[in-house]
Formats: structure tokens, C-alpha cells, sequence
């Protein structure tokens, strides 16, 4: 259909029949159904699980329903929360994150559109692109971590991804989410507005320039104006200045709470404010189909809101083709589910997300013939999966034991030890102890299970839970070589493990073929690749610790030693921005991970100095495989401003390649850096390039690069 032929079909809708495409119900019950075919519905959720079977045909039955006996014959979406997979899972968002490889996570989000479309589903509310510096915020898992760029890049992939395969997409959660005070979910945010603009908006940005069909309004208090009812962020900034003509959605419920934030102090105004504001659809609550004729006829809500409304949602449902092909093939599900192809990338993402972060030479295992695997997450199918996973096949899961079962060259004794990561039972300890004794290494597996992060999981305490690391300390005084394998949604509290172990793989929650990844990067069969997206804090008293702080006026020194600083107010000797207690610095940084391999950067080249406006210059740094094995480097650039009319971060990321190359190989490694990436939002909360001298960095993680200095003219 023309943008004409809908706007012909918005003048003869009803306005009952107007109210029911700004609404979405949750779930397939009969009282939907008759309000599909009284034209009054025009989006359902959550329509089925997969496995009740016959789910393309429930699909197809409401959509003849609303095509064939409503008066209008308006298609319907079918929402589904399809995160990280379908039926086959990928690993968490912040685990895909790791990899640093945009075209694999594209893959993966067309591949559980495949799935997911396959069962009828044509909407997913998925990406999300809230930056995220707090470990505690248990929707840290389903993000891409703590800087602007990650979330920008990957996050347009996964648009890319999700819409090349059919599904509308759903950029989340506008704006600001991820900055939740204490790291509480739903939490009050205070984010000024220019950083609000340079840091949590740039990623919604680039998903509406990546043409994401829609985009979601979050839950949370965004400077006393929540965000479902906030008409700077929706009905200036992203329906204004960045033209997004897609529709936008409501969070579940989160009109009715503009009630309970206390910004609505009944249902009709909820309803107004939130429609002034720009939400076009609410999820799941019916303040719009109770008091939008009422809010019309009293003159203050306008039809001319209303109908743009209403058009938007027309829109997101003609780019799908659903008025021309509504229906989905039947009985045809499992031929596109768990595919050798969508297996063969959920695989290459756990392997390319998976972290090594420490490695004394025990890693890839070798002359290891006894082996010890001891942890409850070795062979726990549902917690390596993880959270929002509502559709995984758990059945197909391949843990690390059955990998390692089918593929290690020896004798695995195998003592989970403990029930669940949270068990504080140790009555099962002596035997893992005994089997760790005896075999030549040792592979334990812990962290968080699934439930332990997602949303509304939010933890104040970062440590390994239940009594896990009491058995890690009982294992570690009789292991002869101790790997630690980490499955978690989350940054954890590293440092006993780091002092005990010989070896630390982070996994995240890999999906539903992580074992064989972790397998294979265990036994030297896989070489790691991938970077941490997000900073590691040494304790929960750090958070929030993440790359792109600012410096300060008293900036920490460099080696500063944790103590009592020696001066006195009246004479401030060693008065810095630091701890007397702990380090300033992250446990591990942004951008850390080690390999199989050594890295070598050298010559750091800038084809030219000074860059003036619409400009740009080239850096380039000779990268050498000095090790013994083929591999993929990271290698990451960042960029100082040095000084601005707003303080800027220390550090910024600005780009990434990953490179191969086979042991003893060089390549030259080249990017371009344009003054557009320079630009940022000034205190006046206009974009601005300010000349001034600026550092680039280049190297393979955020503290280890080399640097050169330019200026902007």
C-alpha cells in the first residue's frame, strides 16, 4: 500500500477502531479474539509458546479473524520477546557484545527472525541499547555494556538483522533505563540533558538511522518526567529532530504507572500525558481505550494526535507486508528451527564471546590426561542459556561436560558439588576435592545461574553466590592446575578467583551451544578473540567504574597506592580522586582479553596532524601475530578531547576491527576517524566540533594502546 492508500484508510476507520491500533493485549483469549473481529485490537502478545505446536495456525487464526471478518480488515502484530534466539539461543546480548563482530550479530538476529517468524511472530523488542555502567542492574545481560559506540553499532546490527529477515524490530528502552539509581531496576535517573545526548542517546540514534521500524518508552523517572510521558525524548528529540516516522510503544504497563510515578494523578491523564508525549501504542493497560473519546470530546487531546498515532501503526504493518501477505505457512515450524546453519552461528558467537582474562600457560589444555570438571553450571542446560529466553529448546542444549565428554582425549571425572550456583550446602565438597587431586587439571564452573539477572534481578552484592567460592577454595589447595570457567549475566566480583586461579574463561551465558564453544577453546581446538564490553569493578563500592569517566580536578596519579593520603586539609598533600581502601581503576578494563598468542602493535601513523571541519584523517598501526597460533585480534581506537566547553571522557570508543591473522603474520590496520566523530552536545545541548588538541589511542584494549596526538582547526 501507497502512504495514500493508508492515509485513505485511516479517514474510514472509527474511532473505536482508531483506539484499538493504539492498543496491545496480552495473550490469545477469546475476549481478544472478539475484539480482533469488532476491529478494537490491533496487536496481541505473547500469543503461544512454540512447543504447545500449532502455533503458525493460532497465529493465522486471529490474523483471518482481523483480516478477513473485521470491517476493515486491518493485519495484526504479534509481539514476542525474541532477545537473544529463538529456539535456538544465542548468548545474552552482553555476551554478544564480547565478540566485537557486528556481522555475526547480525546473523544471529536474522536467524532468530527466521525462527521466530516461522511461528507466526512479526515484532520483537529487541534491541536493547540502554548503556549500562552498573553491574548491580540486573538488565545489564541484555544490553551491549557501558559505552555509547558498542551499543550504537551492535545494536544497528541487530536491526539490521531482525528487519532483513522480516520481523519488525524495537529499540529499547527510551531513554536512559540503563543509568538506574543504586543499580535498582525501574529506578529514578538523573541524567543532565547534554549527557543524556552524548551518551544514552547516540544508540537509539543510530537504530533509527538504521531504519528500526519501532521504539519502545522505558519504565523509568527521567528528571521528574518519566518516560512514557516525557515529550522531549519522544515528541522532539526522536519524532522531531531525528524524523523516526515508525511507531512507538509503551513498556508493559508503564502508562499506568505515570500514575503511580506520581506524574498522572488519574487514568485519563496518564493517557493524555502519554500521547502528547508521543507513545503510540500501550502495552498490555487500557488507559487509552477508557479515556481517549472522553479526553477528544472535552478538547484536550487533539484527533490530530490521534490519527498520527494511528498512522504510524499502519505503517509499521504495511513495511512488514502484512496487508498483502498476512498469513504465515503452517505445519512448515520445525523445518526452521535449530538448523545446521543457525546452530553454526549460535556456536561461532559463544566462541567468539567468550573472554580469557587470566592464563598462566595452563590454557588450551595439554598433556592432561585425568581431568576434573567440578561447578553446578557444568551440565546445567536452562542456567547457560540464560535470562529472556522464554522460547529456548532447552533439550538441544550442548553443556561443557557434553562437549567435553564427547571430545577430550582422556578420563573426565565429573562432581557438580553443589545443586545450584546459590547452594550453600558443602556436604558434597570432599569428593570434587578428592577428583581435583587426582586429575592432572582441573575445570570448575561457576557464576550465576539464569534467574539471577534479566530484569527486575538486580543484585547489591557482585560476589559469587551461595558457597561456591568456598569450594573454590577448597579445590584450589589440591588442584595441580586450576581453570575457572564464569557463566554469569553480569560483571562479577573477580579477584579470589583471579588469586587462585591458573586460568579464567568468561562466558557469559552462552545459549544453547556454548558448550562446545568452551570446549573447544578449553582444548586449543578455538583460540579466544573475544573483549570485554564493560568495565569489571574490584567491589561493589567502585560502581559505577567504567572507561569513559571524566578526570577530575584532582585526578588520580598514576601508581597511586591505596591509603591514607599524608596531607591535612590545611595542607593537602595526596588529596586525589581515589580510594583509601581500594583501587580507582577497574579489575579488568573495558576492552580486556587475552589470547592463545601475543599481539604486537607498532608504528602509529596519522596522515596528517590538524583536521578542520567535514575533515578526516587516517591512523593506521602495524599489528603483528608474535605467537605460535593463527588467530583474530581486536583491535580497538579511542579517542581525548583535551579540552572543550564541557569536560569530556577520558577515553572514548570510536572504533573497532577484528583481524586474523596466522602466527608470525603483519598486517597494516587502517581507520578513518571524521570530525563527525568529534562532534558532541556543548552545555547549550547543541552538537558542536570545538578545535582544540585531541589523543588518539590504538591498541588492544583500553589501558594498552599506542597513542598520537592531532588537533582540530
Amino acid at each position: 500500500m501507497t502512504e495514500q492508500d493508508l492515509s485513505n484508510l485511516l479517514q474510514r476507520m472509527t474511532l473505536p477502531e482508531k483506539i484499538g491500533q493504539m492498543y496491545s493485549a496480552h495473550a490469545p483469549t477469546d475476549e481478544n479474539l472478539k475484539m480482533v473481529e469488532e476491529g478494537r485490537l490491533g496487536t496481541l502478545l505473547n500469543i503461544g509458546h512454540w512447543n504447545e505446536g500449532g502455533l503458525a495456525a493460532r497465529c493465522n487464526r486471529f490474523q483471518r479473524v482481523a483480516v478477513e471478518k473485521s470491517r476493515l480488515g486491518i493485519p495484526l502484530l504479534f509481539g514476542r520477546d525474541v532477545i537473544h534466539g529463538y529456539r535456538t539461543t544465542l548468548p545474552i546480548p552482553l555476551g554478544q557484545a564480547a565478540s566485537f563482530d557486528e556481522a555475526l550479530v547480525e546473523e544471529g538476529a536474522a536467524a532468530a527472525a527466521r525462527e521466530a517468524r516461522a511461528h507466526g511472530q512479526n515484532w520483537t523488542f529487541a534491541p536493547m541499547v540502554d548503556v549500562s555502567r552498573d553491574p548491580r542492574w540486573g538488565r545489564i545481560a541484555e544490553s551491549c555494556g557501558e559505552e555509547p559506540e558498542m551499543n550504537a553499532r551492535m545494536g544497528a546490527a541487530m536491526v539490521r538483522g531482525f528487519q532483513g529477515a522480516g520481523m519488525a524490530s524495537c529499540a529499547k528502552h527510551y531513554a536512559g533505563y540503563g543509568a538506574a539509581e543504586a543499580g535498582r531496576d525501574y529506578n529514578t535517573t538523573w541524567i543532565p540533558e547534554n549527557h543524556l545526548r552524548n551518551v544514552y542517546l547516540p544508540p537509539f540514534e543510530a537504530c533509527v538511522k538504521a531504519g528500526v521500524k519501532t521504539v519502545m518508552s522505558a519504565f523509568n523517572d527521567l528528571n521528574g518526567v518519566p518516560t512514557s510521558g516525557n515529550a522531549l525524548t519522544i515528541r522532539q528529540i526522536l519524532k522531531g529532530e531525528w524524523g523516526f516516522n515508525g511507531l512507538v510503544v509503551s513498556d508493559w504497563g508503564a502508562v499506568d504507572e505515570l500514575i503511580t510515578h506520581g506524574y498522572a494523578a488519574d487514568g485519563a491523564e496518564a493517557a493524555l500525558r502519554a500521547i502528547r508525549a508521543g507513545v503510540d501504542m500501550e502495552m498490555v493497560t487500557t488507559q487509552y481505550e477508557t479515556h481517549v473519546e472522553k479526553l477528544l470530546a472535552s478538547g484536550a487531546l487533539t484527533m490530530t494526535l490521534v490519527d498520527d498515532a494511528v498512522m504510524r501503526v499502519l505503517r509499521v504493518k504495511n513495511e512488514l507486508g502484512l496487508f498483502e501477505n498476512p498469513y504465515v505457512p503452517e505445519g512448515v515450524e520445525d523445518e526452521n528451527a535449530n538448523t545446521a546453519a543457525t546452530r553454526a552461528i549460535a556456536r561461532r558467537a559463544a566462541e567468539e564471546s567468550c573472554v580469557l582474562l587470566k592464563n598462566d600457560g595452563l590454557l588450551p589444555l595439554a598433556n592432561v590426561k585425568r581431568l576434573a570438571v567440578i561447578g553446578p553450571l557444568a551440565d546445567a542446560p536452562e542456567e547457560q542459556v540464560g535470562c529472556w529466553s522464554m522460547d529456548a529448546e532447552y533439550a538441544t542444549v550442548v553443556t561443557p561436560l557434553a562437549a567435553l565428554r564427547e571430545t577430550f582425549d582422556g578420563d573426565i571425572s565429573y562432581f557438580p558439588a553443589l545443586k545450584t550456583s546459590r547452594d550453600t550446602d558443602e556436604s558434597q565438597f570432599a569428593e570434587a576435592v578428592a577428583a581435583a587431586e587426582k586429575a592432572d587439571a582441573t575445570v570448575m564452573f561457576l557464576g550465576e545461574e539464569a534467574l539471577l539477572s534479566g530484569e527486575a534481578h538486580c543484585r547489591a552484592y557482585l560476589d559469587f553466590p551461595g558457597a561456591q567460592t568456598q569450594l573454590l577454595e577448597a579445590v584450589a589447595k589440591k588442584a595441580k592446575r586450576l581453570c575457572v570457567v564464569v557463566m554469569a549475566g553480569r560483571p562479577l566480583i573477580m579477584g579470589r578467583v583471579a588469586e587462585l586461579a591458573n586460568a579464567i574463561l568468561y562466558a557469559w551465558h552462552p545459549g544453547n551451544m556454548g558448550g562446545g564453544a568452551v570446549a573447544d577453546l578449553l582444548l586449543g581446538r578455538a583460540v579466544p578473540s573475544g573483549k570485554l564490553p564493560v568495565s569489571f569493578p574490584h567491589c561493589e563500592g567502585q560502581i559505577p567504574v567504567y572507561m569513559g569517566r571524566r578526570n577530575t580536578g584532582r585526578p588520580t596519579p598514576e601508581g597511586a597506592r591505596v591509603g591514607v593520603p599524608p596531607g591535612t586539609p590545611l595542607d593537602p598533600k595526596g588529596f586525589t580522586s581515589t580510594y583509601m581502601d581500594c583501587d580507582v581503576n577497574p579489575f579488568y578494563e573495558f576492552g580486556f582479553g587475552l589470547s592463545y598468542t601475543t599481539f604486537e602493535y607498532a608504528g602509529l601513523e596519522l596522515s596528517r596532524a590538524r583536521v578542520s571541519a567535514g575533515g578526516s584523517l587516517a591512523a593506521s598501526v602495524t599489528l603483528r601475530n608474535a605467537g605460535n597460533c593463527d588467530a583474530t585480534e581486536v583491535v580497538q581506537l579511542y579517542i581525548r578531547d583535551h579540552a572543550a566547553s564541557v569536560t569530556r571522557p577520558l577515553k572514548e570508543l570510536k572504533d573497532f576491527k577484528r583481524v586474523f591473522l596466522k602466527a608470525g603474520e603483519s598486517c597494516r590496520v587502517t581507520f578513518e576517524l571524521t570530525t563527525g566523530q568529534l562532534e558532541f552536545y556543548n552545555a547549550e545541548n547543541r552538537l558542536a566540533l570545538e578545535p582544540g588538541a585531541f589523543t588518539l589511542f590504538i591498541g588492544g584494549a583500553s589501558p594498552s594502546c599506542l597513542s598520537a596526538a592531532f588537533a582540530v582547526v
